[in-house]
């Protein structure tokens, strides 16, 4: 739903007021000038652009199965990779340029996902991508019969997944930092982002169940047409009368940016929290990628007798609870009087630090039981980062979040890449899974610090007199 739409119901002259306000929000006074009382303007913005109760519930609950969903594909591929290594004969290094390669396309998108986000609306970017994805990982095991150079196609199709799916969270991030109030969107983004953890969990256990049935072709045949089905819905319910049609003349004023849409780029970059939200999502995506990728295969060499659904699903099943409970506890906090930066702050010493610790017990430990146990621990206490720094780049900067997520995810992308294959290596060089888990406690830890130190949830993106939250 892009901010240029009417809400529903609205009558024709409330239509042209709201186009009409949107274009005088465009307008943003120079920096130093005098502004219209921030107020006010919040006011006027809440009545003309937020959802509603009802519809907030409705995109809450879709946007959550469409993350759902988008993991389900993600996670596929590591689900299948230690029976795809059998079949096509491939090594641990072989695998995590596999494994990685999901995010040599995932790290492309990112702005531009974002971007078209701000401008188009997110929701056209969410449906058109999950489109793509869904058809992708549907048609992933025919690649099998094209050549025998498996590991080439596979790895192509990877980074095409990665190339779709790195439009999402920053058009997510950018369409309800417009259409959820401030007060809302710690638990509107922890539940919607709890799909992560939901969307493993599905694919965990039912993918866990179809490997052994199946084979690992009918895991990827499972994800891709669900999603196609969510398509199907979200365009045919929510999105039908919405213009979903983007002609090539709207994607390109939405590439155009005019002087009253540019992109604060030098005021952005020259504020240390802007550089502390940046650092801590890169440390935070790469440390969850890390574990995201190579968690089923440790529990698979180190207690092969385990049933895979148990270690697929236990750690995603106690990490749903714990992302929507983070996100009631930040709004709660912050709706008692606590200071907002406190509340992030606090947000992140969980997601990224206790989480942290888990993660170095997991790696000195040979029991299965403590293994979950600790697994379940550091996944679930990850969840804290939707309540922190996701939500501190809409404190920063709402008028160009998706923007803004999209650079801190691709620089978490990138470090993806780099992460997921150092652990395919340090694996192959020590013979020890403790080297990946101590190098996700030092990411982790890095990320931690910066942000304690830098962060701030004051807007950045307008003069000093729309700052104050």
């Amino acid at each position: 739903m892009a901010s240029g739409h009417c809400k529903l119901g609205a009558s024709p002259v409330h239509h042209h007021c709201h186009h009409q306000h949107q274009h005088q929000l465009s307008l943003q006074p120079p920096l130093g000038s005098k502004a219209p009382c921030p107020e006010k303007m919040k006011r006027d913005v809440s009545a003309e652009t937020y959802w509603s109760r009802p519809e907030c519930q409705v995109w809450t609950v879709m946007l959550l199965l469409g993350t759902c969903l988008l993991y389900c594909a993600r996670v596929t591929m590591p689900i299948c990779a230690v029976s795809m290594n059998e079949d096509f004969g491939w090594n641990k290094k072989q695998s995590g340029i596999l494994l990685s390669s999901f995010f040599w396309g995932y790290c492309l998108t990112q702005i531009m996902g974002g971007h078209l986000g701000d401008r188009i609306g997110g929701d056209k970017v969410i449906l058109i991508s999950a489109s793509a994805w869904g058809f992708i990982t549907a048609v992933t095991p025919l690649l099998s019969h094209i050549s025998s150079a498996h590991l080439v196609f596979m790895t192509l199709s990877r980074i095409l997944m990665g190339l779709f799916q790195g439009v999402y969270f920053p058009a997510l991030t950018s369409l309800l930092s417009q259409k959820v109030r401030e007060n809302e969107r710690a638990f509107t983004y922890s539940t919607v982002g709890a799909g992560s953890q939901f969307g493993t969990l599905v694919i965990g256990g039912a993918g866990s169940l179809l490997l052994d049935w199946y084979g690992w072709q009918s895991v990827f045949y499972f994800s891709g047409v669900l999603t196609l089905i969510w398509v199907y819905f979200m365009y045919r319910y929510l999105l039908r009368e919405k213009e979903l049609a983007i002609s090539l003349e709207i994607l390109a004023k939405a590439f155009s940016i005019s002087k009253q849409k540019k992109i604060p780029w030098r005021q952005l970059f020259r504020r240390p929290p802007v550089w502390a939200v940046i650092f801590a999502q890169l440390s935070s995506a790469s440390s969850f990628f890390i574990l995201l990728s190579w968690l089923p295969t440790f529990f698979k060499e180190t207690f092969p007798n385990s049933k895979g659904w148990v270690f697929n699903v236990v750690p995603w099943l106690i990490a749903i609870p714990t992302s929507v409970f983070s996100g009631f506890l930040s709004d709660h906090l912050i709706s008692q009087g606590y200071r907002t930066i406190t509340v992030r702050k606090l947000m992140q010493v969980m997601g990224l630090g206790l989480s942290s610790v888990f993660a170095l017990f997991l790696g000195h430990t040979r029991s299965f039981c403590k293994s979950i146990i600790f697994a379940s621990a550091s996944i679930g206490l990850q969840t804290f980062n939707h309540s922190g720094i996701s939500v501190n780049i809409q404190d920063l900067a709402p008028s160009c979040a998706g923007f803004l997520f999209g650079v801190a995810n691709t620089a978490g992308a990138l470090a993806g890449v780099i992460g997921v294959c150092l652990g395919g290596y340090l694996i192959e060089a020590t013979g020890s899974w403790t080297s990946v888990f101590n190098l996700v406690a030092i990411i982790s830890n890095l990320g931690l610090c910066m942000f304690l130190v830098f962060g701030e949830a004051q807007r950045v993106d307008f003069s000093s007199a729309y700052e104050d939250l």
